[in-house]
């Protein structure tokens, strides 16, 4: 009798299959040999895991960045229009002040 995967099916869901397969592979060997890759298999779980969160991070920082980047270049816009409204009305006040 071959023991169950240490794989949750929660974990496996996002695993990548090779992993989920090398996994398989190693829980139908023998027991002492499947003790000695344990550690092994769970290093690699870990680290794809970590992996996964960190690219999930950086894809929201991104994204965020993104947002962040649209909102300035908007409030760069309105800060030239309003300066060219700003300079329209004080030349246009000049000439007023002229012509009296």
């Amino acid at each position: 009798m071959t023991p169950a995967p240490r794989i949750s099916t929660e974990q496996a869901a996002t695993l990548p299959n090779d992993i989920i397969e090398l996994e398989a592979a190693v829980s139908k060997l023998s027991p002492e040999v499947r003790d000695r890759l344990a550690p092994l298999m769970n290093r690699i779980t870990e680290s794809t895991f970590r992996r996964r969160r960190i690219l999930k991070l950086v894809q929201e920082t991104i994204s965020q960045l993104r947002l962040d980047m649209k909102y300035l270049v908007f409030d760069l816009e309105a800060t030239r229009r309003e300066r060219d409204a700003l300079e329209n009305d004080f030349l246009d006040y000049d000439e007023d002040t002229e012509e009296n």
